[in-house]
């Protein structure tokens, strides 16, 4: 099982937690990986692109001449699609992107993140985010000392109002709760900050 440190606010070390080796020493599965990813980005696309199709160009309907004898090609309106200023012919619509993924490819992923978040040194446990008030200047500083200054994602179990207030307003950092963790957000930023009840939740939860 491996073995990390676990440090306070301060990074002091306080103690260490035992991880499960299925969770944050298993395989790195690159496909199901990319699987993930494509699956939250499709979900979080609007698809709310349209074009006016002939029915909603405006324009007369009445036909411009008749259908023989003047030597011309027929025509029957305006807003056809062959003319300016007419309607698009097969043209995006509003339409849903997301899909199901399957939740044993959800969760091998997830593991293959932790991993690798693990493996490349940029996971970090704490004891708790146990905050004296929800001042964002002095959370800040919590983050400097333990050497996230670039994108974080904060892992915590439950509600930590003050932990939400704190946070909330610093740029390339993301509160998530453990429930609603994905490989998206683990590989998106830099550094990965849990509680040390997280830690031990996701290790036993993805077992």
């Amino acid at each position: 099982m491996p073995k990390l440190d676990v440090v306070n606010l301060e990074n002091e070390v306080v103690g260490q937690v035992e991880l499960a080796d299925e969770v944050f020493a298993a395989p790195i599965n690159e496909d199901l990986l990319y699987e993930a990813v494509r699956h939250f980005q499709a979900g979080r696309r609007a698809g709310t692109h349209k074009t006016k199709e002939r029915g909603s160009v405006a324009g007369s309907g009445k036909k411009l001449w008749k259908q023989k004898g003047t030597g011309r090609a027929r025509m029957g309106s305006i807003r056809s699609p062959l003319w300016r200023h007419g309607g698009t012919a097969h043209g995006p619509v509003p339409r849903d992107y997301s899909y199901h993924l399957p939740k044993k490819m959800l969760l091998g992923a997830l593991r293959s993140a932790l991993s690798a978040k693990l493996r490349d040194g940029e996971m970090t446990v704490v004891q708790g985010f146990e905050l004296g008030s929800a001042k964002t200047k002095e959370f800040r500083l919590a983050l400097n000392k333990l050497g996230a200054t670039k994108s974080v994602l904060l892992v915590e179990n439950g509600q930590n109002e003050n932990l939400i207030r704190s946070s909330r307003n610093l740029p390339k950092v993301t509160l998530v709760a453990s429930r609603e963790v994905h490989p998206y957000n683990l590989l998106e930023h830099e550094r990965v900050i849990l509680s040390q009840s997280t830690a031990e939740k996701l290790s036993e939860a993805l077992r």
